[in-house]
């Protein structure tokens, strides 16, 4: 009897590194042996709780003045988030991007909350002098890192950090049909260091649909040419199934694109889109721009995967050289360099330096 259970035992389990010696580990499936355990309902705990904590969601848009940076956002997430605060009482219009300005926005769908911050940056490729123009950005998005880090190093930290690093970064080309400029060069390569650039082609509905994929082609080239990564990189592809997924997406890149927030009626159905005298260019048909294909991207497929690329790439690195610069100390962090009792001094020096 005790013979025929332990063979029945043996024939459900199944080894999992059998090449690795003296490793023991093995999958025991709880419906075969004893009945339903109830693992999988961690997936609903994890759900329950960050649905009740909510998510943060950052992003940049970067480009020429009069490229329609604000509009797209607001057609994103078909609401003025880039013109009002969530706050009640917050007044203020933003007619035209003259400086850095951070809009906070909270949306809730389907009892998910997600806090929207949108930050608008300064127009370029118009002023006389564009020289250096990169630096308030670059600035901006290093001066978030620096401000995790120092939640991150305080001995007494809080439980849940504030995050204001920039996720994604939303990089206007305007629709020239030629090659990229060099100001949007100089502009992406310091960028794309140190934060996700997703490239768009900003109202795309000025060009012809062959104009447009030889413009697409020729920037494609420009980008390898002078070394540029946008997102999503060939070096961050996890598993073959996500590899085939990406690819798809760096075929289409960059997006070609158009905003509005008005809405037509088109065959008795309303739609965002642009009126022409030719017609009405609906902005969610993909026969029409690839609007809907950066929307799932941003939203429907990476949004989590950007904030990981953000923490684990972006972030890592520039913590790391922080932490490894030679005049970098605690008093320049503004913590306290005493000594802890009960040997939490070197847990915490232990915690910096992973």
């Amino acid at each position: 009897m005790e013979d025929k259970k332990e063979e029945e035992i043996k024939s459900i389990t199944q080894p999992l590194c059998p090449s690795v010696p003296g490793l023991q580990m093995s999958c025991i499936r709880g419906t075969d042996l004893f009945g339903y355990i109830g693992i999988e309902a961690v997936l609903d705990q994890m759900r329950c709780k960050t649905m009740k904590a909510g998510f943060e969601f950052n992003i940049m848009v970067v480009g020429q003045s009069g490229l329609g940076k604000s509009t797209l956002v607001n057609t994103l997430f078909k609401s003025k988030v880039s013109r009002k605060s969530c706050a009640p009482d917050y007044e203020e219009k933003i007619s035209k991007t003259v400086k850095l300005h951070s809009v906070s926005h909270l949306i809730e769908e389907k009892g998910v909350k997600m806090k929207l911050t949108v930050i608008d940056t300064p127009g370029f490729g118009d002023q006389i002098n564009n020289d250096n123009c990169w630096e308030p950005i670059v600035k901006y998005v290093n001066e978030q890192y620096e401000k995790y880090l120092r939640e991150e190093l305080h001995i007494n930290r809080k439980r849940r950090i504030p995050d204001t690093r920039v996720h994604c970064c939303i990089y206007f080309i305007p629709a020239t049909g030629h090659r990229l400029r060099p100001i949007d060069v100089e502009f992406m390569k310091r960028l794309g260091k140190i934060v996700s650039i997703v490239p768009v082609i900003a109202k795309a509905d000025t060009l012809t649909i062959e104009e447009r994929q030889e413009f697409k082609e020729r920037i494609r080239q420009d980008l390898a040419a002078n070394g540029i990564h946008v997102y999503p990189q060939r070096e961050y592809d996890e598993d073959p199934e996500e590899r085939i997924l990406n690819n798809r997406i760096r075929e289409n890149i960059p997006f070609a694109v158009v905003g509005t927030d008005k809405e037509h009626q088109v065959n008795g159905n309303k739609v965002l889109g642009r009126k022409t005298k030719w017609g009405i260019i609906e902005v969610e048909n993909v026969a029409h721009c690839e609007f809907a294909n950066l929307r799932d991207l941003l939203i429907r497929s990476h949004l989590q995967d950007l904030k990981d690329v953000t923490h684990n790439i972006h972030y890592e690195t520039y913590r790391v050289r922080r932490l490894n610069e030679s005049n970098l100390n605690f008093s320049e962090l503004g913590l306290s360099a005493v000594p802890l009792e009960n040997g939490t001094a070197d847990k915490c020096e232990s915690d910096s330096h992973l």
